[in-house]
């Protein structure tokens, strides 16, 4: 075999090497193009679903996501109609169990309250902190101010921080968020405490005045503080805990008994007799 042929057989062999692999690669495409895939049909929202909103029958529609259902989905509208919704839903997503309120529950604010927790409502006017600027979701510190009973008047009045890192449930009449970011003035701010920390903040209310500090929702400390009285904050002194009057124990008076020595000749005798208080 001369040298031409045996060019041309390599060459050959090359042409049919890259011809064989673009037939494998259109035929593979196409096998994979009708190739079904498996889908699954689950509810989704209609429409965008705000936090407090009770879901009716034009609020949902179905679709078809590929592999199997999200953990949590609803393959029936009939489960999600007529509960709450305890965190937005937004149009075209799946609506899931973990976003709605327990059937019978209902919608609005009671809906958005998880188990073992409370909604306290705290009085707030219009120039009192950051009251205007608290939407939903913030998180604020609780302070109280006044005097405490039993504190002498040089005290005066005095603050403490009687909650920390508090969840701001709504704000007004209003539990969703502003879109515009725009503050709003309000005169009732409802916090999600525990029914420990719903007493405080109620005793709190009613006897001291309260107000909101805002924090960032990222700060999770829990800072030891103590009180500041009204005394050590123009005196430059540290804050300390109030001066209370020092408890003295009452001293019981010790009486001693009458004695009477009697001499009888070379006997004597002592007779002791208890005092008027002891007697019966």
């Amino acid at each position: 075999m001369n040298r031409r042929m045996t060019t041309i057989l390599v060459f050959a062999c090359l042409i049919a090497g890259v011809c064989a692999f673009l037939v494998y690669r259109i035929m593979g495409t196409r096998l994979a193009a009708t190739k079904p895939v498996l889908t699954t049909k689950v509810v989704a929202a209609a429409n965008d679903l705000k936090i407090g909103s009770v879901i009716g029958p034009s609020d949902l529609t179905t679709i078809n996501v590929e592999g199997s259902a999200p953990k949590g989905s609803i393959q029936d509208t009939k489960d999600a109609i007529g509960r709450g919704v305890i965190s937005d839903i937004y149009q075209g997503e799946p609506v899931l169990e973990s976003r709605l309120a327990p059937k019978g529950s209902g919608g609005g604010l009671a809906a958005t309250i998880p188990k073992g927790m409370r909604a306290c409502a705290v009085r707030v006017d219009e120039v009192v902190g950051v009251a205007g600027f608290v939407t939903p979701g913030m998180r604020v510190d609780v302070l109280a101010s006044g005097t405490p009973p039993g504190e002498s008047q040089a005290v005066g009045t005095m603050t403490k921080t009687i909650l920390q890192n508090i969840e701001v449930l709504s704000a007004g009449t209003d539990i969703q968020k502003d879109a515009e970011g725009k503050p709003q003035q309000v005169q009732v701010v409802n916090l999600l405490v525990t029914p420990e920390q719903a007493e405080e903040l109620s005793l709190a209310s009613n006897q001291l005045k309260i107000q909101l500090v805002l924090r960032n929702p990222m700060d999770t400390k829990i800072t030891p503080l103590t009180s500041t009285a009204m005394d050590t904050l123009f005196s430059g002194a540290p804050s300390a805990p109030a001066r209370r009057a020092p408890v003295r124990a009452a001293r019981r008076k010790v009486e001693k008994p009458y004695q009477i020595v009697i001499q009888n000749g070379a006997t004597t005798t002592t007779e002791k007799f208890p005092t008027p208080g002891g007697q019966q």
